[in-house]
């Protein structure tokens, strides 16, 4: 079945749509779906060709679909590639543009690399804050106190 076909079956029913504002956007919360928006460009289910970027306890996992399988195959038609936390950001983003870089869906290149960055960022330990200063009359007494 062509991926127009698919679209057109899947755009007004599917149980990833999520319609918050009546006006406002649709959003879709679909594996293979870089940007969340409910469009045939960012869908994972009627794409033949898609990137899926998620989170994973070892790292962030790129998964992408060979373009000889079979639509029957499931599990044996994606190809898996897992970024380390410790293997650092530049490598990540050079990961993540190696799909778009081959040619198979340089479309997506800049999504894929905004949605690893935030994965990244997300992992990264937050600095600790510093102590905070007392101000005003409870510094004065505490002053005072200490002497």
């Amino acid at each position: 079945m062509s991926s127009d076909l698919q679209w057109l079956l899947l755009r007004k029913n599917n149980s990833f749509i999520v319609k918050r504002v009546v006006e406002g956007p649709v959003f879709s919360k679909e594996a293979g779906n870089l940007r969340n928006l409910h469009s045939f460009k960012y869908s994972g289910l009627a794409n033949s060709k898609t990137i899926d970027v998620s989170e994973t306890p070892a790292g962030v996992q790129i998964t992408t679909r060979k373009t000889t399988a079979s639509p029957h195959a499931v599990r044996s038609a994606s190809i898996k590639s897992t970024i380390r936390p410790r293997s650092g950001p530049r490598r990540a983003l050079g990961v993540a543009s190696q799909p778009a870089r081959r040619g198979y869906r340089p479309d997506l290149r800049a999504a894929a690399l905004a949605r690893v960055s935030a994965l990244i960022a997300a992992q990264k330990e937050p600095k600790p804050s510093p102590a905070k200063k007392i101000r005003g009359s409870k510094a004065k007494q505490l002053e005072a106190s200490l002497e």
